[in-house]
């Protein structure tokens, strides 16, 4: 992505921890939660894997229409999964964002620094992510708990812990819109 070096390997550092994270939780015993966490272990490393910065490692031209590849593929079945779940709608628009800055990356000179992209575009997905983060973010506010509430949760089975993997991956998808 644009942009400094030092925040581009912040946002590396943050998107691979959680997609590190998204696949431990890819151990629960419930199949929703795996295949959930499944994808945004994917979108947690792509956007690692974008964030890097241009002037450490430039991508051969290949890279960015294959990211767009699989990404489509990513947004494909969370359509499908759309079904069961209105949950996969937010992939679904993760999935299109990612397909779109890659198409953009594709595209762009590597010195251009917020001249890419389709401003209409660009700032619908900002708004989308801005309010998606502001909401999970009121969520994650803690709540007393019920006294007695059954078997401690595991790592994959935690309601929390989803949510700021998906809070963290929303500020992220928010910083690289920003560099566009």
């Amino acid at each position: 992505m644009h942009g400094p070096a030092s925040s581009g390997w912040l946002l590396v550092a943050l998107c691979a921890a959680t997609g590190a994270y998204c696949l431990l939780r890819m151990r629960s015993s419930v199949e929703e939660q795996r295949r959930a966490a499944g994808g945004e272990a994917l979108m947690g490393f792509g956007m690692a894997a974008m964030a890097v910065p241009a002037a450490v490692f430039t991508p051969p031209e290949w890279a960015w229409p294959g990211y767009a590849v699989v990404f489509g593929a990513a947004g494909l079945r969370a359509l499908w999964a759309a079904r069961s779940g209105r949950h996969h709608l937010h992939h679904l628009v993760g999935a299109a964002a990612m397909v779109y800055m890659a198409m953009v990356m594709a595209g762009s000179p590597a010195h251009a620094h917020g001249t890419s992209g389709i401003p209409a575009l660009t700032g619908a997905l900002l708004l989308y992510f801005t309010g998606y983060v502001l909401l999970t973010g009121v969520r994650l506010m803690p709540v007393v708990a019920m006294a007695g509430g059954g078997p401690a949760a595991g790592w994959g089975d935690r309601p929390e812990l989803a949510r700021a993997c998906r809070l963290s991956m929303g500020i992220a998808m928010v910083a690289m819109l920003l560099t566009m």
